[in-house]
């Protein structure tokens, strides 16, 4: 096996459950990150020789490795069934149907894996050289565990580039259709893991998305970047009188007509196709109110070099939904980007409010699902945010 060293106390982090070892920490004179390929798995040590656990190496990246075990362990189809069993005995916990993430990459201990389940369907992102190493172990990992109809690939997320790794969608096990069903909240959705979002489906708001029952009974919401109808549909579900649903995919707009027909409540649901930005601001010039709003963009953070941008474009969106809302209305806002600070989104909303003359008040604050659990040694685990706040007259 072959041995990286980390410099002279540089050990700390990984001693406190940290499982990235970036490139400024190893000692390239004893073990040179030019030796190593791609995905190759090492055996990590201390400067005095301690061994801190077994990786995976990418010397092409930032992150120059990643640790999966803490013992001297390889990552095969062994440890790959024994992850994977822990994982789901988690989410069988949790839910009562088979429709959730699976695998949430550190969290889970498989770095650079993600595993979304639709009942006998697995979607799985692979992001690192270090997974893609025992892609075919993994795929047989997969089926062991969860003996699924099919399972699909989606490696064509860009951070694949990022490791060296091509992009593509693959199947790779069994049969996998373009639309496949699944439970949230007591909705039924079709989603298409072929061609939509990422794995076609954004588990990580279904506990946000719980909460829209108290909101939304006779009420008018409009539901900003929808995808696939998510909010919106479960809205009209629980009584909404309306629901608006925006977002600039026609596929998508497309598949929440066919998410509310599923529901039975179809007449009740509106589209509107286009920039959400645009649409706002035509939706107020002709002065349309709305009794809630939800707002849950893309990240508008990426790196750390989008932060000023970002926290204008997340000012600016929430002012603007501010503005096409009734006198008393509630705003649901949210955030995935882990560059956001959790206290500044609410910071965000309240500076909005009192650009446009109003006072708000939070009522609850939101978080990512459960299938979805934050490792606590990386803050980047913990990215998702969501505040519901009155919004009033001043």
């Amino acid at each position: 096996m072959s041995i990286l060293q980390l410099k002279k106390n540089e050990d700390r982090r990984l001693r406190l459950g940290h499982p990235w070892i970036y490139s400024n920490e190893v000692d390239t004179t004893a073990t040179p990150l030019t030796a190593f390929t791609p995905g190759q798995q090492v055996q990590v040590v201390a400067h005095g020789g301690k061994v801190l656990g077994m990786a995976y190496v990418n010397p092409h990246s930032l992150i120059a490795a990643r640790v999966f075990h803490r013992d001297e362990l390889p990552l095969d189809r062994s440890l790959l069934i024994h992850r994977l069993n822990i994982a789901l005995s988690l989410r069988e916990r949790l839910f009562a149907t088979p429709h959730y993430r699976v695998v949430h990459g550190e969290a889970d201990g498989l770095p650079g894996l993600v595993v979304d389940r639709y009942g006998d369907i697995l979607v799985a992102q692979i992001t690192t050289a270090g997974m893609d190493a025992v892609r075919e172990a993994l795929v047989e990992a997969l089926v062991k565990v969860f003996k699924p109809q099919g399972v699909l690939l989606r490696n064509d997320s860009s951070s694949r580039e990022l490791e060296g790794l091509e992009r593509g969608i693959e199947l790779a096990y069994g049969e996998v259709p373009q639309d496949v069903e699944l439970l949230e909240n007591g909705a039924r959705f079709l989603v298409r893991p072929w061609d939509g979002q990422k794995t076609g489906w954004f588990y990580d708001q279904a506990d946000n998305r719980a909460r829209l029952p108290r909101y939304v009974q006779g009420k008018r919401v409009l539901d900003l970047f929808s995808y696939m109808g998510g909010w919106g549909v479960q809205a009209l579900r629980h009584g909404a009188s309306e629901a608006v649903c925006v977002d600039a995919s026609k596929l998508a707009l497309a598949q929440c007509r066919v998410n509310a027909d599923l529901n039975g409540v179809g007449e009740g649901l509106k589209t509107l196709e286009g920039d959400v930005f645009e649409v706002l601001k035509n939706l107020r010039e002709e002065r349309e109110r709305f009794d809630v709003v939800i707002c849950d963009p893309p990240a508008f953070i990426k790196r750390r070099k989008d932060v000023t941008p970002g926290l204008e474009a997340y000012r600016r969106v929430n002012q603007m939904a501010m503005q096409v809302m009734a006198r008393d209305g509630i705003l649901v806002s949210c955030s995935c980007s882990h560059h956001l600070q959790r206290e500044k989104l609410p910071e965000l909303m309240w500076a909005a409010a009192r650009h446009v003359d109003r006072s708000m008040q939070i009522l609850e604050f939101g978080h990512q699902s459960a299938d979805h659990p934050v490792h606590p040694a990386i803050p980047e685990t913990d990215y998702l945010k969501a505040v519901v706040a009155r919004i009033l007259p001043t």
